[in-house]
């Protein structure tokens, strides 16, 4: 018998009694894994909390921690890693918000951004009684509020927000076809861009979604149109602004992430999560998932998972529907993203 035959007979030939000991052990730490807890499988929806929560936007901390801004309830909801149901973390009306939106967890700065807005024009007082709209930040750490800018104007609508290279943050107004910044360590948000196709026309809403892209230009769409545009950047000012053709009609195109692939994710308020990917002028529309029938308000990356936010909107916006109950508890909802 060759030599490397009797070896591997020697080392894979272990005692019965050795293999029942084993095997005991091993079903045995199993059972005592499951009754603990300590296996279980990630889940495929995440509770948040409240009747009247109406998620507007999800967004992702790099620890994997989910934040979730509520539409009439106001506040922010946050998840830990693996849960699956949210807390209110900031509570509503905290350091004067009112209605919620947009979001971003800023490491760098320990800092959550959020968009606070005035809805009561529409009907929805939302909490507290401050008036406008104003891009929020609070210490990441402890919630606390530290940072207030107002948008400039009459009739603004802080919608959602990106971290530049620069440091800087940049904001879309949705009731204007304005692109806002504010700078490191500043308190007044000024007019970084405008442009007529901005615009969301006299019912419509225009600017939504915003993010850079891996070529460092900033990336935007508007709601109501549901066009996609980008924004030359050169020394931390705007540039050239560029209409992209994409393969198919967005409906309701709302919040936008980047992916690593340099790829965005994007979530539509007809219900759809896609995936974009530009090419020149060109943006190609993938259909990743559809039949959210709460519509769909934003998108939040967390490994090869993205989480989007059901936030059924239509039911306070839409006045045909306003005697209708949601589907409680509102929900975020898992979709795989297939591996690079």
């Amino acid at each position: 018998m060759p030599r490397t035959d009797i070896t591997r007979r020697r080392i894979f030939h272990v005692p019965s009694q050795t293999v029942m000991r084993w095997t005991a052990a091993t079903l045995g730490l199993a059972a005592l894994c499951l009754s603990s807890g300590i296996v279980s499988a990630a889940p495929d929806t995440i509770a948040l909390p409240g009747a009247g929560a109406y998620p507007e936007n999800v967004a992702a901390g790099p620890d994997g921690t989910l934040y979730v801004s509520s539409f009439v309830e106001g506040g922010v909801i946050r998840v830990a890693p693996g849960a699956d149901r949210g807390e209110v973390w900031i509570r509503p009306a905290a350091y004067g918000t009112r209605s919620t939106f947009g979001l971003l967890p800023d490491p760098v700065t320990n800092t959550l951004w959020l968009c606070s807005n005035d809805l009561t024009a529409l009907g929805i007082p939302g909490p507290g009684d401050a008036t406008g709209s104003a891009l929020k930040g609070f210490d990441l750490t402890t919630g606390e509020g530290k940072v207030s800018a107002s948008l400039p104007g009459q009739r603004t609508v802080c919608n959602d927000m990106a971290r530049g290279p620069d440091g800087a943050i940049y904001v879309t107004d949705t009731l204007n076809p304005h692109l806002l910044r504010l700078a490191p360590g500043a308190t007044t948000l000024q007019i970084w861009a405008s442009d007529p196709m901005f615009d969301g026309g006299p019912q419509g809403a225009g600017l939504d979604g915003i993010a850079f892209g891996a070529d460092g230009a900033l990336y935007v769409n508007t709601f109501t149109k549901g066009e996609l545009f980008r924004v030359a950047v050169k020394d931390g000012k705007a540039g050239a602004i560029t209409r992209l053709r994409t393969s198919r009609p967005l409906v309701a195109a709302d919040g936008m992430r980047l992916t690593e692939d340099g790829s965005f994710l994007l979530a539509e308020g007809s219900g759809s999560l896609d995936r974009v990917t530009i090419q020149g002028d060109v943006a190609t529309i993938e259909t990743i998932r559809d039949g959210f029938t709460g519509g769909l308000t934003g998108v939040a990356q967390v490994g090869h998972v993205a989480w989007v936010s059901e936030g059924q909107l239509s039911l306070v916006l839409d006045p045909t529907k306003k005697s209708t109950k949601p589907s409680l508890p509102f929900r975020l909802h898992a979709v795989p993203l297939a591996k690079p």
